[in-house]
């Protein structure tokens, strides 16, 4: 079942999403964060009407997807760049491919034109499933991040939802 993330979900998406933190240079985060931080999070998106989405199964949070604005400035008010990050047993069963097109048609329906993926490389899994959404690479940048004491670069894919 996906639905919208609630008040309850903070603790279990703050578990799940530590595992990247502490573990893979997917994330930039170097310090795990506690559920009350991801609330804030939670709370943060959607104020800005913006989807925050969850995959349960059987009470557990196994995923979860959300948009952010791109920038602050008005003109990119219809750009928004997006994240999903899976439980480690969720891996390899659709459920990314589930919550973005989830995420994606709320974001249509807003009325949101262009999404944007950032992705640590090398990451062929992410890099799979962007492209499988129909999200083409339009951009690489070179060892913009550094952590576990190297560093990393960031490809961008790219979608328009409504061509």
């Amino acid at each position: 079942m996906i639905r919208d993330a609630e008040k309850g979900d903070s603790d279990a998406i703050a578990h799940l999403y530590n595992h990247y933190i502490e573990n893979t240079a997917i994330s930039f985060e170097e310090k795990p964060v506690s559920g009350a931080v991801i609330q804030q999070r939670i709370e943060s998106v959607q104020s800005a009407d913006l989807p925050w989405i969850v995959a349960v199964e059987d009470d557990t949070v196994m995923g979860y997807a959300y948009a952010t604005k791109w920038k602050e400035r008005s003109a990119y008010r219809f750009t928004v760049e997006v994240s999903v990050y899976l439980a480690k047993q969720a891996h390899g069963r659709g459920l990314g491919a589930s919550l973005y097109e989830t995420l994606f048609a709320k974001l249509r329906e807003s009325g949101i034109q262009t999404v944007i993926g950032g992705i640590t490389l090398p990451n062929p899994a992410s890099v799979a499933l962007h492209e499988k959404m129909g999200m083409k690479k339009v951009a690489q940048f070179e060892k913009v991040g550094f952590k576990f004491g190297q560093w990393h670069d960031v490809g961008y894919w790219q979608l328009n939802l409504t061509s």
